[in-house]
């Protein structure tokens, strides 16, 4: 076996098909001269605010129990910067969770985000394509966090919400949409 055999066959699965299939396609449709060229994704950011964890201390230990299921990363806990006397927070209070997924381990958690989690929401007629930032970067939110199968549901001690970025290295919003359909995102036909 070379050594060539060995490495296709430990990547992630969605990372093999954008190197076999969707850069050689993106190259074509944007005529790239040059490989490097061709959007990647960079990183993924799971974020989840749980602004009742300012009342209730054990809410951000559920969420972070959450995070850690859905993405196989430990994730680290975000803290008020300032104190806000209306929403009775204190400065240095747990507020939310984020973690931040590079490398396999990001093409994984796509992986079964695009194939496992979002055709389990009910519902759902795909996602908004115009939620792009300018420069190719992608953020969505899901509702509950029960739609991935790592989440046990007779665990769930309250439904939490989560946004998701994902960061590529494309300059505009048309050539970040492209890699992300041809990734197998699916977004709503817009009429």
């Amino acid at each position: 076996m070379t050594a060539a055999t060995e490495e296709t066959r430990s990547l992630p699965r969605l990372k093999q098909r954008y190197r076999e299939e969707i850069v050689a396609q993106l190259r074509e449709q944007f005529s790239y001269s040059n490989v490097m060229q061709v959007p990647t994704l960079v990183k993924i950011k799971v974020n989840m605010g749980v602004g009742d964890a300012a009342r209730d201390g054990k809410l951000i230990e559920g969420a972070v129990r959450d995070l850690t299921a859905i993405t196989g990363q430990r994730p680290a806990v975000a803290r008020a910067r300032k104190s806000i006397a209306q929403f009775k927070l204190r400065e240095g209070m747990p507020i939310g969770a984020h973690v931040t997924l590079r490398g396999d381990r990001m093409w994984e958690f796509l992986d079964r985000l695009l194939s496992l989690a979002l055709p389990r929401i009910r519902d759902f007629r795909g996602l908004s394509d115009r939620q792009f930032d300018g420069n190719g970067n992608y953020t969505f939110g899901l509702n509950e966090q029960s739609v991935f199968h790592e989440i046990d549901q007779d665990r769930i001690d309250r439904v939490r919400g989560f946004d998701i970025t994902v960061v590529t290295t494309a300059k505009t919003d048309d050539e970040g949409r492209a890699l992300l359909r041809a990734l197998g995102f699916p977004f709503r036909a817009t009429s």
